[in-house]
């Protein structure tokens, strides 16, 4: 069967991870143990489908993670594009999650508009992802070889492509958890695209 598949990809840990931090674009890198989540990566996607492109964020814990993969499946480039950038926190990157005050975690949820001071807006970001994943869609496919996009990414930016592949607004990320260094995957259908798995892991440490 021929099909048009785009996994998603998190990247893995990094200290800030490890801390219970917020990390935006703040350019960390992976922690031994997110380095060790990105090495099994690259087998568990060939096993979806043979990978054809391999697209990542540009901060240094996703090109990690993309470089990871590359060792593993080999012919392909890592193509760097920004739309898949990771949510800018603002005066709240590299903050502890706990120091924000439940009221604005509140008005976070309930608002996509909300803009942490100096930083970007859920609705902002969930603008750059749809435009990123029209583009792919609008890439000429042949219709008799099948494909395998991979985007490594991170929590928001894959929540929205989630949202948007289910046809639902960006509030459903607040309903969801994505595990460091997990696979989602979805079907590029002609008419509607469609979410194959969320969430998967291969490994066993966080």
């Amino acid at each position: 069967m021929v099909e048009r598949l785009l996994t998603l990809v998190r990247h893995g840990r990094t200290h800030a991870n490890a801390a219970n931090l917020l990390q935006g674009h703040i350019d960390n890198e992976l922690d031994e143990v997110g380095l060790s989540q990105a090495t099994l990566l690259g087998d568990a996607l060939q096993r979806i489908a043979p990978v054809t492109r391999l697209i990542s964020s540009p901060l240094k814990r996703a090109q990690q993670t993309a470089s990871a993969i590359r060792t593993t499946v080999g012919h392909v480039n890592i193509e760097t594009h920004h739309s898949w950038i990771e949510l800018d926190y603002g005066d709240f990157d590299a903050q502890p999650v706990s120091t924000v005050p439940p009221e604005i975690w509140a008005t976070w949820r309930s608002d996509p508009h909300f803009r942490p001071p100096n930083g970007e807006t859920l609705a902002e970001l969930d603008h750059r992802v749809r435009a990123a994943l029209a583009s792919l869609v609008d890439d000429d496919f042949d219709p008799e070889t099948s494909e395998h996009i991979v985007v490594v990414s991170h929590v928001s930016p894959i929540k929205a492509a989630v949202a948007w592949a289910l046809g639902v607004d960006m509030g459903v990320s607040w309903r969801t958890a994505l595990d460091r260094a997990s696979m989602s995957t979805i079907r590029l259908d002609a008419t509607r695209p469609v979410l194959k798995s969320f969430n998967v892991t291969v490994h066993d440490i966080d």
